[in-house]
């Protein structure tokens, strides 16, 4: 098999967030095809334990360890440089040299960038074919975050957007093909960097159905007698810290007027301490890391996502609905999702469409929404058929542009 470089800015393993989920798959899918070369970075010490496990599934591997703290005082050099932080925090001289090791060894081999912070260690590699899956337009995400933030954050979240959209757009001249998680996603970023259009495409997301299945029997990890609502992410991630406070404030106390026995269990790693807060709330319950987020879903009334801030796709919803479970989503949390809403899932625009909505699936269920939800995963995102899309652009296809076309494919 020939040599493949894979960067990546986390380890891909355990598969437990949006981002390992996409890496891990897409890793385990080019290791069947090539000798994958993996460099990447720890950012979390439990994750160490699980470096063996990423070694199988590759020919050599490389982990920088990142200590976050120090990361964003060393990235503060980037405000003089007139470059994006992002670069700077995910600078490190050890991976660079393994790279340019690899470099030196296959200077022709392929190479396979996760998310654009890794591209910088890619640059300087003119004779490979290089591709990058962007996933997110990260310089969106800081736009937004600009918005939810007061000065000075709200001054540097605007800059960071700015200085990482230009060097987003620089990478996507000088690579041969650039990914994104959705139609949705690939298309705003042609508007963004039209100068790329041709070269840009996407692949969706996908979702294990045998393992996140209805079918499967968990014991209840709820209150007897509770109707549970919950909600799934990593909790210190800002958005869906935002996405639980927001609910906590302007729709759960409505919800718990009408149902006392409703429950909202926010369930995830790491919650942050406002989430934490949450908790002193009635019937609000915050789990902190659960060994399965499956139980929580397989009894849960209700699975919501009223994220204010998003960006590509939000794995959460396809879990939930893979579990055939009833979901409310923002508007934001349904880009990029090929659902219908009022079919496969309900879509509610703000805080009263959201307390209606749950009212109205408490009181009357329908499971119509739920086996709609099940088929449209089933049919719509399995790993193999949508990472098949990044096989030619490897060899030396080029992503069809989306303008046109109601379900696009990569070639």
């Amino acid at each position: 098999m020939e040599p493949l470089l894979f960067l990546a800015h986390r380890i891909p393993y355990p598969p437990n967030k949006g981002d390992k989920i996409r890496s891990w798959h897409l890793l385990a899918y080019l290791a069947r095809r090539y000798q994958v070369h993996l460099g990447c970075f720890i950012d979390d010490p439990d994750d160490w334990q699980h470096a063996d496990k990423v070694r199988e599934a590759c020919a050599d591997a490389h982990f920088a360890p990142l200590h976050p703290a120090r990361a964003r005082i060393r990235s503060l050099g980037a405000l003089a440089a007139g470059r994006a932080l992002t670069l700077d925090y995910y600078r490190n001289a050890g991976l660079q040299a393994w790279v340019d090791a690899f470099k030196a060894r296959h200077p022709r081999a392929r190479v396979l960038v996760f998310s654009s912070a890794m591209a910088q260690y890619a640059q300087n590699m003119p004779g490979a074919r290089r591709v990058i899956d962007f996933v997110d337009i990260d310089s969106d995400k800081w736009r937004q975050y600009a918005g939810s933030k007061p000065w000075p954050m709200s001054w540097l979240y605007r800059r960071e957007g700015r200085a990482l959209l230009r060097y987003e757009r620089q990478v996507a001249q000088e690579f041969d093909a650039a990914l994104f998680v959705s139609q949705a996603e690939a298309a705003l970023f042609q508007k963004l960097a039209p100068e790329s259009a041709a070269r840009t495409g996407f692949f969706n997301n996908g979702v294990d159905t045998a393992y996140f299945s209805p079918r499967h029997a968990f014991a209840n990890p709820y209150p007897a007698g509770a109707q549970p609502i919950v909600f799934t992410g990593a909790m210190d991630y800002w958005p869906n810290v935002d996405a639980v406070q927001w609910f906590a404030r302007e729709v759960f106390p409505a919800v718990r007027e009408r149902h006392p026995d409703a429950r909202f269990a926010i369930v995830g790693s790491r919650p942050s301490a406002e989430v934490r807060a949450l908790a002193s709330q009635p019937g609000i319950d915050v789990t902190g890391t659960v060994p399965d987020v499956r139980p929580y879903l397989a009894h849960a009334a209700i699975a919501v996502a009223p994220l204010r801030i998003a960006r590509g796709i939000q794995n959460k919803v396809l879990e939930a609905m893979a579990m055939a479970k009833t979901v409310v989503v923002s508007p934001q949390a349904l880009e990029g999702i090929a659902a219908r809403p009022g079919q496969d899932l309900v879509l509610a625009e703000d805080a009263a469409h959201c307390i209606a909505a749950i009212h109205r699936q408490l009181e009357q269920p329908d499971p119509r929404l739920g086996a709609a939800a099940r088929l449209k995963v089933e049919s719509s995102y399995g790993w193999d058929a949508n990472l098949a899309r990044v096989d030619a652009l490897l060899e030396s296809g080029q992503p069809h542009q989306h303008q046109h076309h109601p379900e696009p494919a990569l070639p």
